[in-house]
């Protein structure tokens, strides 16, 4: 996995979710340690339930002077996603997809996405997900795959990164709280086993 360039990286422009300004991401870790959890699309089921996972943490960060952020590659579903209530943390859009690129995120294509929808990590989840009452839907981008990546205050240095490989894939709490430094206060969601015909909890 190539360093990550935090300068170039930094001059990247979201735009807010609330307001709609424009944003640089270097200034979202100019004065904190930041989480930056990278979705895969807004309206994707498993990354609502890593959204609800994550945000388990977000008062220990928040106490601990760590921002939770979620980041999009688009606008699609999100109004959907924030009335859900499934991300405790601010969430900006990536239009570009620029720090996708420069994370080395993945794109699938038509023949490697159905597979890796398919697949046991995902299939997991989404049973998970569907028992807690997270349901979702296929509008949006189904290509783009997601990630995390946490920064020191300032911009010092990359404390964690992430990359999916399959869109089931996700940073386990504990890794957030000892990238971060604080203590673990949340505990996880328990996730069924799957054989390759059933889940069960």
């Amino acid at each position: 996995m190539p360093p990550v360039d935090l300068a170039k990286l930094g001059s990247n422009v979201l735009k807010g979710s609330t307001a709609g300004q424009n944003v640089e991401l270097g200034s979202l870790w100019r004065e904190q340690t930041v989480v930056l959890f990278f979705l895969r699309r807004f309206g994707c089921q498993i990354c609502r339930w890593m959204a609800a996972e994550v945000s388990k943490l977000e008062k220990s960060l928040s106490a601990n002077g760590v921002g939770l952020i979620g980041i999009g590659p688009e606008e699609t579903g999100l109004q959907e996603f924030k009335d859900g209530g499934f991300f405790k943390g601010e969430v900006y859009i990536d239009e570009k997809k620029q720090c996708y690129k420069d994370l080395g995120f993945k794109r699938y294509n038509a023949l490697s996405v159905v597979p890796a929808a398919l697949g046991k990590k995902v299939r997991e989840i989404s049973s998970k997900a569907s028992t807690d009452g997270i349901q979702g839907n296929f509008a949006g981008d189904l290509l783009q795959s997601g990630g995390m990546l946490i920064v020191s205050k300032g911009g010092e240095k990359v404390l964690l990164h992430f990359i999916q490989d399959s869109p089931g894939d996700h940073v386990p709490l504990e890794d957030i709280a000892k990238a971060t430094g604080i203590p673990v206060s949340a505990e996880a969601g328990q996730k069924p086993q799957c054989n390759d015909d059933v889940c069960t909890r």
